[in-house]
């Protein structure tokens, strides 16, 4: 097999397929001897390896499956086998009970248990669909989005999910993106291709017509949906599908304003991202690699500007901020937030973009307070990366039990015995005439299997009525963790759970009963 990779020379290879391949080329990896520089033996390996195995005080096999030699179906079957080792027997217990807690918590399983979303195999691999319940999440999370930035001065456009190829070629994506772009469809003589980004279309829109130094900084957001054709081994749930949609913004500004407007959207992501309990985050800065000029555009002072800038005001937030060289967009360096979720798993939400080639392609001008024509600084900007992708980590960050401002059902009413409905049933009227998304089960279940089922279901607020509380006008409340509250009268009963919504509240159960 290493034989055949030597005599293709490591031509059509895919790096994540075949473990010889590193960055599409054969790869030497040199084994130094124990406490010596020396080469004690080379193999044909991406690397690296440890040392010594004594460095190695635990592992454990974790499984093994098929695999075809170089990812085809045509080739010989292999056996690959997947392990796990540490340095401690202490650290690899705390990681199987990472693995553990992170199964508890996936995402693909909750959302198949809270009928939230599912991936039919009929529509195609990483094409998911939302189910009423999800899509309850998917709208709230999207207009509160959409509220905020009205609030920070963007304005809101739409743009379509396909486009002529010229327009790719003008913006400078195809030559970069095309692999991972769904082919071109022909009609009355043109190639269409699905879009990969929404940037293009943004730049049309600003340059259909006239724009002067006052307008700027211009800010354009969408919930623009798009299409990337991944390849079907890195699929995963919600996280990395084919078709999502991103929190797209793009602001044009002049090079003095670029600063300040990098200051306004690292403010935003970072509130945004707090307002949906997200709020354990550092920086990384990611630049081109200048050993690889052919896969960047742009003079070397264009990249050293955008750079510094990027940078400074990283670290004016006072965050961690690391670097990541060569992993900048072939327009520009970029901002991202590593944000990490309750269990300690880092996430890329939001990225900032600096970006000197589109304006320059698109011709994109203003006219100066000296009656110029000046070219803008276009800035990138993705709160969440994608709403799906965004769902599928909070989902996993609250293991399903989202907090009640964005639960699908945030009130379902459990009668004791079956004359009891009519009374929740009212109650639950008044709550959705204050925009509470209330139900009442009345289902043939006992009561206390209701309450499982809610639980089940992770519903932030029980509210059982019986006897005493059909003649006092009062409910009582459980909680999602198992507490109670008893004999609430009905007005303020309304008003707690309007008070926990209305709040945000992503402290849990705990806050839910603030006030009680």
């Amino acid at each position: 097999f290493k034989r055949e990779l030597i005599e293709v020379k490591g031509e059509g290879l895919d790096s994540s397929e075949v473990m010889e391949v590193g960055g599409g080329e054969l790869t030497i990896y040199d084994n130094l001897a124990a406490n010596e520089d020396k080469v004690c033996w080379s193999d044909l390996c991406r690397g690296p390896h440890l040392p010594n195995t004594r460095l190695i005080g635990a592992f454990k096999l974790m499984r093994s499956a098929a695999a075809y030699w170089r990812g085809s179906e045509k080739n010989p079957q292999l056996q690959r086998v997947y392990g796990t080792a540490w340095p401690t027997r202490d650290e690899l217990k705390a990681y199987l009970k990472l693995l553990e807690e992170a199964a508890r918590r996936d995402h693909r399983k909750l959302g198949a248990d809270l009928d939230l979303f599912s991936f039919p195999d009929e529509i195609g691999s990483g094409l998911p669909v939302f189910h009423p319940k999800g899509g309850v999440l998917k709208r709230v999370m999207e207009d509160y989005v959409r509220a905020r930035h009205v609030e920070e001065g963007f304005d809101y456009v739409g743009t379509p999910h396909i486009s002529k190829e010229g327009l790719f070629h003008t913006s400078g994506h195809l030559p970069y993106y095309k692999d991972t772009m769904f082919p071109p469809m022909e009609m009355e003589g043109s190639d269409y291709y699905l879009k990969a980004m929404n940037c293009p279309m943004h730049n049309l829109i600003y340059r259909s017509r006239g724009r002067s130094y006052r307008q700027l900084p211009l800010r354009l957001f969408e919930f623009g949906t798009v299409y990337r054709y991944e390849k079907s081994g890195v699929i995963h749930g919600l996280t990395r599908v084919r078709g999502f949609t991103q929190d797209d913004s793009h602001s044009y500004c002049t090079r003095e304003q670029a600063p300040s407007e990098i200051k306004h959207l690292l403010g935003f992501v970072l509130s945004l991202l707090r307002d949906f309990g997200i709020d354990d985050f550092y920086l990384e800065l990611s630049t081109r690699d200048d050993s690889k000029p052919d896969k960047f555009v742009g003079s070397d002072e264009d990249w050293a500007t955008a750079t510094a800038v990027l940078e400074q005001c990283a670290l004016e937030t006072g965050l961690e901020l690391v670097p990541d060289p060569g992993g900048a967009a072939f327009y520009g360096p970029k901002i991202s937030v590593q944000a990490k979720d309750a269990i300690g798993r880092t996430w890329q939400m939001s990225t900032i973009q600096y970006d000197f080639n589109q304006p320059k392609g698109f011709g994109l001008e203003y006219q100066a307070a000296d009656g110029t024509r000046q070219q803008p600084v276009m800035i990138h900007c993705a709160k969440f990366g994608s709403i799906e992708r965004f769902i599928g980590v909070l989902t996993e960050h609250y293991a399903g039990a989202f907090p009640a401002w964005l639960a699908p059902v945030q009130v379902v009413g459990i009668p004791i015995r079956e004359e009891h409905g009519d009374y929740l049933v009212d109650f639950a009227a008044t709550l959705r005439r204050h925009g509470i998304r209330a139900e009442v089960d009345l289902g043939d279940d006992r009561m206390q299997k209701k309450i499982r089922n809610a639980q089940q279901q992770k519903i932030p607020f029980m509210v059982i009525a019986g006897d005493d509380d059909v003649a006092a006008g009062t409910v009582s409340f459980r909680y999602r963790d198992g507490s109670q509250r008893n004999g609430v009268p009905i007005d303020e009963a309304v008003a707690h759970v309007r008070e926990v919504v209305e709040s945000r509240t992503n402290a849990g159960p705990a806050a839910e009963r603030a006030g009680s």
